[in-house]
């Protein structure tokens, strides 16, 4: 749970979970927790990066290693424009060769002559991934751009590893772990620990008959922190009900305020001219109250005799950036229950002291795992309809609670508009009848009148 202060357009705001929560007793246990929150995500309690630096040959000068940096977020992906992990050497160690990656930067190579170089003599060396596309200096299970899957989603592209031989490693021929490890995923946020000993991975040969230990293992566990990634919300939610006609829209300056200058190209006013370019970093989008570049919607559409129906709406406000392999986290009470959803992928995740049911959404492969940017003839969109098992002890329409606690967008805690703004019941009633009571009425009308004759 975020409790930080954002600024933007000169004023301050206060973004916190707090007033998530419709119940003065869950606004309670949000104050005992808030100083947690940020080390430890009870959505995700296991969720971590983990960088294994495995030793498996010795060479004449060094030894050759392996490192893996695997995906542990249940939600969290490392997306566009990928990883980048870095190191201090605690020697004069040299990078001789690497695949599967490459050092960004070479450094000063000038103590080495002859046809062969080093790859990097860089002390601090940055390690970027390779692209897919690449077919020289692979090596195996590298090469995705720098891109890890969530572990609910893509367990199989959560993990990605490359090669390094390495020389000058000093008197140990096995060498000492790298300083001060970091991880950039793509930006700030990640803190890792120090790389130390550990049991030596172990791999299967022989069909699994015989293990093979590395000889040595050095392991750093990498956690993310929002307050340290010091970032703008990037989406917010809207609520809408189909017994209320109100919507309640994302609230003012979720994710900054508009410029006063109408000229500026912050943002684009709909229905003009547009641009698209994916390698353009800049963030351009469109003109609106809320200046997020994602909104989700909630629209709590039918009410059955046995289960609700709900209307899922996720809009892409940018102009030149898609979201590839986008995920949504929801966090509702309904979904304690059995839940059937028709157009995305979803799972039901285990939580730690929470409980509310918390499930996750991503697209269609070929369909809609891509979120495509708006343009002038459209804005990009997907969505689909979730039916939700009925449990009175679980949540009633009452006071709100037909609505999320929180979403998260491709890991990014969501703006929610506060309790009491939420589509609230015309009457304030607890219950609510189920939609076949329109045409129930609807018989009452058309019969009263021949009642009231026979009286």
């Amino acid at each position: 749970m975020d409790l930080k202060i954002i600024e933007f357009s000169g004023k301050k705001k206060l973004n916190s979970e707090l007033s998530y929560y419709p119940l003065p007793g869950v606004f309670i246990t949000s104050v005992l927790s808030i100083f947690y929150a940020d080390c430890f995500d009870p959505l995700d309690p296991t969720g971590n990066i983990s960088v294994t630096f495995d030793i498996y040959q010795r060479t004449d000068n060094g030894y050759l290693a392996r490192v893996t940096l695997q995906n542990y977020h249940q939600y969290r992906h490392v997306e566009k424009p990928g990883w980048k992990l870095g190191w201090r050497w605690a020697n004069n160690e040299v990078i001789w060769s690497m695949s599967g990656a490459i050092a960004t930067d070479r450094g000063n190579c000038s103590s080495y002559s002859g046809s062969q170089m080093p790859h990097s003599c860089n002390n601090d060396p940055i390690i970027v991934d390779l692209s897919p596309e690449i077919s020289k200096n692979r090596s195996e299970h590298c090469c995705r751009g720098g891109l890890l899957s969530a572990w609910s989603i893509d367990p199989f592209n959560a993990f990605s590893s490359f090669e390094l031989e390495v020389r000058n490693v000093g008197d140990d021929p096995l060498g000492q772990p790298p300083n001060n490890l970091t991880l950039m995923a793509p930006g700030p946020g990640y803190t890792c620990s120090p790389l130390l000993d550990t049991d030596p991975s172990v791999s299967s040969d022989f069909g699994g008959l015989r293990q093979v230990p590395v000889l040595r293992t050095w392991k750093s566990t990498c956690a993310y922190s929002s307050f340290l990634a010091n970032t703008l919300p990037v989406c917010c939610v809207s609520l809408s009900s189909f017994y209320n006609p109100i919507v309640t829209s994302c609230r003012n300056c979720s994710c900054g305020c508009r410029e006063t200058d109408k000229s500026t190209a912050s943002c684009i006013r709909p229905g003009s001219l547009s641009r698209s370019n994916e390698e353009n970093t800049i963030e351009v989008v469109e003109c609106t109250d809320h200046m997020c570049p994602v909104r989700v919607h909630w629209h709590f559409k039918n009410n059955y005799m046995n289960q609700w129906r709900v209307k899922l709406t996720i809009s892409n406000y940018n102009y030149n950036k898609n979201y590839s392999n986008w995920n949504l986290l929801v966090q509702h009470p309904g979904f304690t229950q059995k839940a059937s959803t028709y157009s995305f992928n979803s799972t039901k995740l285990p939580t730690l002291g929470i409980q509310d049911g918390v499930s996750l959404f991503w697209g269609i492969d070929y369909y809609n795992n891509e979120l495509l940017h708006s343009d002038k003839a459209q804005m990009g969109v997907v969505t689909t309809e979730i039916l939700l098992d009925k449990d009175p002890n679980s949540f009633t329409v009452s006071n709100g609670w037909a609505f999320p606690r929180r979403i998260y967008f491709n890991g990014d805690n969501c703006e929610m508009p506060l309790p009491d703004t939420f589509p609230m019941l015309p009457n304030r009633s607890s219950t609510l009848t189920p939609t076949y009571s329109g045409f129930t009425l609807l018989f009452i009308l058309l019969f009263l009148p021949l009642l009231l004759l026979c009286l």
